[in-house]
């Protein structure tokens, strides 16, 4: 009798996702509000734009910068705790054992039934620390060249998300009228990047897309009415 194959689609990129996530929901944000705020204060777009594109620069190097340093982090701090295991298991072999039993035992298999499963992994010095680094601290290995390729696609899904509320002001002179050009774009922007991210990150779409919504407008609106109040 044929079978359909099951096949597991899980989602394995979350690493990116979450750095486009953080690098794209800034970028449309903040040079948002600064330039919904400017045009509150000002009316020639060219220095709307001349201050947008200086926080664009500024923003994704200080952004990508923010993100390489967590991704190293987390490396450094993947790399110590490795180190102390491997400690552990050498000087303390008992004690990790009685560990890898409770581990188990976490999962409902008794301790009697654990014993030849305890044995054969501490056979391998290697493994052993594989096992304790990702079930009884959580850890996964990080890859060696996550800090650089995360700070690349922070820096650049900032300055993506900078350009779509800035543009306007690069083809209307006049800030005002540009930032009614500005609102509509970035708002439209949001609400896609807002149900994207929803879809990814297996949250409601459509909440996604009005929460993100919600923040990036709440965020330009404060901006803009400083600005006005203090012109």
């Amino acid at each position: 009798m044929p079978t359909v194959p099951h096949i597991e689609k899980h989602f394995t990129a979350s690493d990116t996702i979450r750095d486009v996530v953080i690098g794209m929901s800034d970028g449309l944000t903040v040079p948002f509000a600064l330039a919904a705020g400017l045009s509150g204060a000002i009316s020639a777009s060219n220095i709307v734009v001349t201050a947008g594109l200086a926080e664009i620069a500024a923003g994704s190097i200080a952004m990508g910068l923010g993100g390489y340093l967590a991704a190293r982090s987390d490396a450094e701090h993947y790399l110590s705790e490795r180190a102390r295991e491997n400690y552990e298991i050498k000087e303390k072999e008992e004690i990790e054992k009685s560990e890898i039993s409770q581990i188990f035992q976490n999962y409902g298999i008794s301790a009697e039934q654990s014993k030849p499963l305890v044995i054969e992994l501490s056979k391998n010095p290697q493994a052993w620390a594989d096992f304790m680094m990702r079930f009884e601290l959580g850890l996964e290995e990080p890859n060696p060249k996550r800090a650089l390729v995360s700070a690349l696609t922070i820096a650049a899904a900032y300055a993506a998300g900078g350009f779509i509320p800035l543009s306007a002001y690069i083809f209307d002179p006049v800030a005002h009228s540009a930032l009614t050009i500005s609102v509509v774009m970035t708002l439209i922007a949001l609400a896609i990047f807002g149900y994207v991210k929803g879809t990814f990150t297996g949250a409601k779409p459509v909440l996604s897309a009005v929460q993100t919504v919600l923040i990036g407008g709440i965020a330009a609106a404060v901006a803009f009415a400083i600005a006005r109040a203090i012109s």
